[in-house]
C-alpha cells in the first residue's frame, strides 16, 4: 500500500507542478496552492487511468488535499461497481 501512497503523492505532485516539501497531507490544493477546479479534473482522470477504477465526478469535492485524494480513490477500490473485474 505505501507504493500506491507514493504513486498518488507523485501524480499529484507531478499535475499540480509542486514541489514535495509543499504539500502535506492535509494542506489545501486550493487555498494553500492555488489549484483550480481543471486541475481537480485532471488528477482524477489521472488516477481513474493508472489505478484502473471509476471514480464518481460528485467524489472530485472531496479531492481538497492528499488525503482526500487517497480516500476518494479507496472508496472507489472497495465499490464493485467501479473497480476493474
Amino acid at each position: 500500500m505505501n507504493d500506491t501512497r507514493d504513486r498518488v503523492r507523485e501524480i499529484v505532485l507531478d499535475l499540480l507542478e509542486l514541489d514535495e516539501a509543499e504539500v502535506t497531507e492535509d494542506s489545501l490544493f486550493k487555498e494553500d496552492h492555488g489549484v483550480d477546479s481543471v486541475s481537480i479534473i485532471e488528477i482524477h482522470a489521472a488516477l481513474e487511468k493508472e489505478f484502473d477504477v471509476i471514480i464518481d465526478y460528485d467524489e472530485a469535492n472531496r479531492m481538497v488535499n492528499l488525503s482526500g485524494v487517497r480516500d476518494v480513490l479507496a472508496q472507489a477500490w472497495s465499490d464493485p461497481a467501479t473497480s476493474p473485474a
